[in-house]
């Protein structure tokens, strides 16, 4: 197993500065134990002007078969002899991904401290790989290597025998690639892509398999237009998994779009429902029986908007419904629970969120009808998304205010411009009943994450400005009790479609 790395270089910028990136000597050559044979590091040249290091895998296939315990290509248990005689000394695999692990583990990562800057810029490099498995063939290699920046991805197949040319091409292919790169992404390209073109791996898939795909895949995969087909061929076609990496790489995608930390994106679950926080919905609001004089159970004023929601979505005869910024899925188990709404998406940014959401709504245990009717799917407001098309009602409960003010104009085209449903509700804090909660302190808003809070009159000033560019109605319902100086504590705006299309396109 044979894989060879070149660079170029002036008498300024030698290529031998190579042997520094990879944390290889080029006068010596060196060995290093693998768990499943040995790797060797040499040098065929090294001169200013052109230096390569290459990498040579003797694979021990006893310790294959003994270490993978019958997994994998190597071990195969339908054939005592396949387990010996096979490719894998031979072809590049998953077998060579964790030797360039192992052997260049700090060129992986781009750390080099005798030279930061170099590491840090792209180098001319040729990568050859005489012998690479490629289960979709020379298409399929340029498919994968092409959108990563190399200006030459030459993937040439090799005949099943030289002597009988009429039996066509083998499966595997000359492996060529130049172009300007830093070492490190190339690295971590190969290391994700020889696995993915074999379409197998030597070893068990854990969970940890989708952390290690996310750190090489850092700044490439999240792009890449074969994402999908990467995934899930890297984590050896294990569904949970897969699901999990792509949750992830969107979120990452998001976040790097939004110019965030993905910390800072995925937060959704402790904005989410606000069920804990004292001063909002964990509040309560208590009457008394009249009959007996007796004090009647409170009910949160979580759970009177939900109420609030569910009869306002009743009086638009929806049936399909969006639940945008769904966080925990607290309404989505609402609406499940009436026969009424027959399709039921719950949209957020966050997996966190999304993954306590399908938890509370155990969907691993639906049944195949109850199944039918729900869906969660990740996704960020402030972008225009073709799946949110086509619905009778879309709310926002409680999502407005944990967005930047000047990221709202994004929001709104996403949701009226774009998903244009039937009905939008839309419910946000009314800032003017903050003073009511003993135990939120004077010019606080109700939760940390809240962006702003509007009194009546700016929340009604911005519906309305909204309803009239983008063609709907709005009307207005208070949420909890509607004191008379103040309000009711959250207000919540109903907007009905009245033209097909926004009024600006009219014009």
């Amino acid at each position: 197993m044979f894989l060879t790395i070149s660079t170029t270089g002036t008498p300024e910028r030698p290529a031998t500065d190579l042997g520094f990136l990879l944390h290889k000597h080029p006068d010596n050559a060196q060995t290093f134990s693998t768990s499943h044979g040995t790797a060797h590091v040499l040098y065929p040249e090294a001169t200013a002007e052109r230096c390569t290091a290459a990498l040579l895998l003797e694979v021990d296939p006893i310790a294959l078969v003994r270490r993978g315990k019958g997994k994998g290509r190597g071990g195969a248990p339908d054939s005592a002899l396949a387990q010996y005689v096979n490719d894998r000394p031979y072809a590049a695999s998953s077998l060579l991904a964790v030797a360039l692990a192992t052997v260049f583990k700090s060129a992986l990562r781009g750390a080099c401290k005798a030279m930061p800057e170099r590491a840090g810029a792209p180098l001319p490099l040729r990568i050859e790989v005489p012998a690479l498995p490629a289960r979709g063939g020379a298409e399929l290699v340029r498919k994968l290597f092409g959108p990563l920046g190399w200006d030459t991805v030459d993937a040439e197949p090799v005949v099943l025998d030289t002597s009988f040319p009429e039996w066509g091409d083998s499966r595997y292919v000359r492996l060529v690639l130049e172009g300007e790169l830093r070492l490190a992404d190339a690295l971590n390209q190969l290391y994700v892509l020889l696995p993915v073109l074999d379409d197998a791996k030597h070893y068990w898939v854990a969970p940890d398999e989708v952390d290690k795909l996310l750190r090489a895949g850092d700044g490439w995969l999240a792009e890449h237009p074969e994402q999908k087909l990467i995934t899930s061929r890297y984590l050896s076609r294990r569904w949970g998994l897969t699901r999990d990496a792509m949750e992830r790489l969107e979120l990452a995608r998001l976040a790097e779009s939004d110019g965030m930390d993905v910390e800072d994106l995925d937060n959704a679950v402790d904005a989410g429902d606000e069920t804990t926080d004292g001063t909002t919905d964990g509040a309560t609001h208590g009457t008394t029986d009249e009959a007996t004089g007796t004090p009647e159970k409170p009910v949160p004023l979580a759970e009177q908007r939900r109420e609030a929601i569910l009869d306002a979505l009743r009086a638009a005869d929806a049936s399909r419904v969006l639940d945008l910024g769904c966080g925990q899925g607290q309404l989505v188990q609402a609406l499940l629970k009436d026969v009424r709404f027959t399709d039921i998406v719950g949209v957020d940014v966050s997996v966190r969120a999304l993954t306590i959401a399908g938890r509370r709504l155990r969907l691993e245990r639906l049944g195949e009808r109850q199944a039918g009717r729900v869906k969660l799917i990740q996704g960020s407001l402030a972008y225009t998304d073709k799946r949110l098309t086509g619905y009778d009602a879309a709310v926002l409960s409680e999502v407005i205010e944990h967005v930047d003010l000047p990221r709202l104009p994004a929001l709104e085209y996403a949701v009226f411009g774009s998903a244009r449903p039937r009905t939008v509700l839309v419910t946000t804090p009314n800032v003017e009943y903050n003073v009511r909660w003993e135990s939120l302190p004077a010019g606080h808003v109700r939760h940390g994450d809240h962006r702003f809070e509007w009194t009546r009159e700016e929340f009604r000033a911005w519906a309305a400005r909204v309803a009239e560019q983008y063609g709907y109605g709005v009307g207005f319902t208070p949420v909890g009790p509607d004191d008379p100086e103040v309000g009711p504590p959250t207000q919540m705006a109903v907007f009905t479609q009245q033209t097909a299309t926004p009024k600006e396109e009219q014009a």
